[in-house]
């Protein structure tokens, strides 16, 4: 039995399977961002909300340089975590980018004497 439609399947070389293949890296790559988010914004729900005030109390019993531990959390610990988690981010990113190919690096990008040259040829 023959298939009169086998030539118009798309190949493996051929732009159709090249933008399958690019839109399952997009959706590997987008779920691994959206794992990074969760886990991430976690880590500051639990410091932010539960330690600086659900568990403010027990935390208050422990004392750093005369301050109670749970007013710490709530004053100073959450913005200090925000701050970190934004640099934990970042760097996942860039190896999640990596990983995925999308990654760009300073050098990948146009320099800045280049562009007067691309002006000068159109003009």
């Amino acid at each position: 039995m023959t298939d009169e439609h086998a030539d118009d399947r798309p190949h493996e070389g051929d732009a159709g399977a090249a933008e399958g293949d690019r839109a399952g890296l997009s959706r590997a790559h987008w779920r691994d961002n959206l794992r990074a988010m969760a886990l991430l914004l976690g880590v500051w729900f639990a410091v932010s909300y539960l330690l600086g005030i659900v568990f403010v109390e027990p935390l208050n019993a422990v004392k750093i340089g005369g301050f109670p531990l749970g007013f710490w959390f709530a004053q100073q610990g959450s913005m200090v975590v925000f701050v970190l988690l934004i640099l934990v981010y970042a760097l996942w990113m860039d190896r999640v980018d990596r990983r995925h190919g999308v990654h760009h690096d300073a050098e990948s990008e146009p320099s800045a004497a280049a562009e007067p040259a691309r002006e000068e040829e159109g003009a």
